[in-house]
């Protein structure tokens, strides 16, 4: 993949991811504000009904105590006749209808101490209604209508309490607004008939309330409660007089937000779920993105490394074998001998690179058998040591060894052993920038036995460090053939290392030289 597709790959993965997230999140918000929308409209229904039900209450308490004081004729002062007549002539039924109303008004005058005052005027309304129909069967409808008394006939008489109970209602609400407030009502009546409203309709989340008189705070409140955020509930109090009050009730609910919150918690949560599925994918999409890039781009150096590595040898091989071809050296056993050692060196070079390959492929598809034994990691340092002298010696370092563990059994593969520490050995020679000076480091720690090899070669960085046990890495620096290798050696070891129920690790310092510590469980 090229570099400008991977990034518009990439930009067109953000701008989707984003849009969906922007999305969710558009719809959350106006979901809140919808719940907030049917919150407030609750409550203002629910305060208009608590003060409805107050306002009633105390009119059915003064309508019931002084409507007694008007059955008394002594109370009486005037009486007010009206009367109503309709009459209706039907030619084709032949039938006249006849309806009479008469209402009569009553007031009295009755003494009232709770309004602080002598008397009140209070009216009873009486209601007759009289029906006649009456059908002609003869011609002389008159004499006959004289003479034969109505078929039907109903007569009512009742009293108008819708009529009195507005008169009753008008004058009362006036007079009780000089009331004072303690008396008309309390503050256990506000709590329940609110605490009754809000469960009718779902709202069960703490409320404080308190009972204002034109901006001034009264006794009937919950404790601790005054207007401050200018966010409360409010509705009047008391009303009369064409919708005029002087109290108004005012509500607040201190943990609004979190109740609203609540309610709608299981579809904020599985929201909130789902954003997070989304950008999980899109993190693991782009991680696997980057991975298979890097990879592609290891395996290209990969093989490019190997290329370079099997050209060498091969070339070395062709030309010893035109020398041998010459007629003037192949009767020189000498030289011969010289060539065929160049060339069986060089073969043994190529196979123990693809020897390598083939171990990490095993290791990656846990197809490499280990066999278990005793072995004393003493004497395969010394024998990795012995493999590897040569070039120590041609380079003019050393490899110095010092045994401190005086536990060194561990139950491992004697073969894969020794592949671990000469691949650490020999990085520690080829990065070494001069001479190569190694020092090999045992002792004993708990159940485990500790070695550390160090060398005072070129040192690595710290980002270098988190991946020199990856799988082919290679640190790039300038021409990537200055040092020799495919970045197997260190996965090797470390897969291997694991295999024995141990662990590897480094300490490294740029151009101060490396320290890889192993830890292996002893017997």
């Amino acid at each position: 993949m090229s570099k400008r597709n991977f990034i518009w790959i990439v930009l067109l993965m953000t701008i989707a991811l984003v849009g969906i997230i922007s999305v969710q999140f558009f719809w959350i918000r106006n979901f809140i504000d919808v719940r907030e929308k049917q919150f407030s409209n609750d409550v203002k229904f629910a305060l208009a009904k608590v003060a409805d039900n107050i306002q009633q209450r105390e009119l059915n308490e003064i309508s019931e105590t002084y409507s007694k004081l008007i059955v008394e004729k002594k109370n009486l002062t005037t009486t007010d006749i009206k009367r109503f007549l309709y009459q209706q002539v039907d030619t084709v039924r032949k039938e006249t209808f006849t309806y009479a109303q008469t209402i009569l008004e009553e007031n009295y005058k009755v003494p009232i101490d709770f309004f602080e005052q002598d008397s009140i005027l209070i009216k009873k309304i009486f209601s007759k209604k009289d029906f006649r129909i009456v059908r002609d069967q003869v011609n002389n409808k008159e004499m006959l209508a004289n003479q034969l008394p109505p078929e039907e006939r109903l007569v009512r008489i009742q009293r108008l309490r819708g009529a009195e109970k507005a008169e009753f209602e008008d004058a009362f609400k006036t007079l009780l607004d000089r009331v004072p407030l303690y008396k008309r009502v309390s503050n256990r009546e506000i709590q329940l008939n609110l605490q009754n409203e809000f469960q009718a309709r779902g709202i069960t989340t703490n409320f404080i309330y308190g009972v204002y008189s034109n901006g001034l705070a009264t006794k009937i409140k919950s404790d601790y409660f005054a207007i401050t955020k200018g966010k409360e509930y409010m509705i009047p109090l008391f009303v009369f007089d064409e919708g005029m009050s002087r109290y108004q009730l005012y509500v607040d609910f201190p943990e609004e937000r979190s109740y609203l919150l609540s309610t709608i918690s299981q579809i904020l949560l599985l929201s909130i779920f789902f954003i997070f599925i989304i950008m999980m994918a899109f993190g693991l999409a782009l991680y696997q993105l980057l991975e298979q890039k890097k990879i592609s781009e290891i395996k290209t150096d990969f093989i490019n490394n190997m290329t370079h590595e099997f050209k060498t040898p091969i070339a070395t091989i062709n030309l010893a074998l035109d020398a041998i071809k010459n007629p003037k050296i192949i009767h020189d056993s000498e030289k011969v001998n010289r060539y065929i050692s160049m060339i069986r060196e060089e073969n043994r070079r190529m196979n123990t690179q693809v020897e390598n390959v083939l171990r990490i492929s095993k290791l990656e598809k846990n197809q490499l058998s280990l066999t278990l034994e005793e072995v004393d990691i003493h004497d395969v340092i010394e024998e990795a040591i012995t493999h590897l002298h040569l070039v120590v010696d041609d380079r003019q370092g050393y490899v110095k060894t010092h045994f401190s563990a005086k536990k060194s059994i561990i139950k491992g593969d004697y073969f894969h052993l020794i592949n671990v520490f000469m691949n650490m050995l020999d990085n520690a020679i080829k990065y070494s920038i001069d001479s190569p000076k190694v020092d090999v480091y045992t002792e004993n720690e708990s159940k485990y036995l500790v070695i550390k090899i160090a060398d005072k070669g070129m040192g690595m960085s710290k980002n270098v460090q988190k991946h020199i046990f990856d799988k082919f890495y290679r640190e790039q620096k300038g021409n990537i053939h200055d040092i020799k290798g495919h970045g197997l050696g260190l996965s090797y070891v470390k897969k291997m290392i694991e295999l024995h129920q141990g662990k590897v690790d480094v300490e490294s310092e740029k151009d101060k030289g490396s320290t890889f510590i192993v830890k292996l469980p002893l017997l």
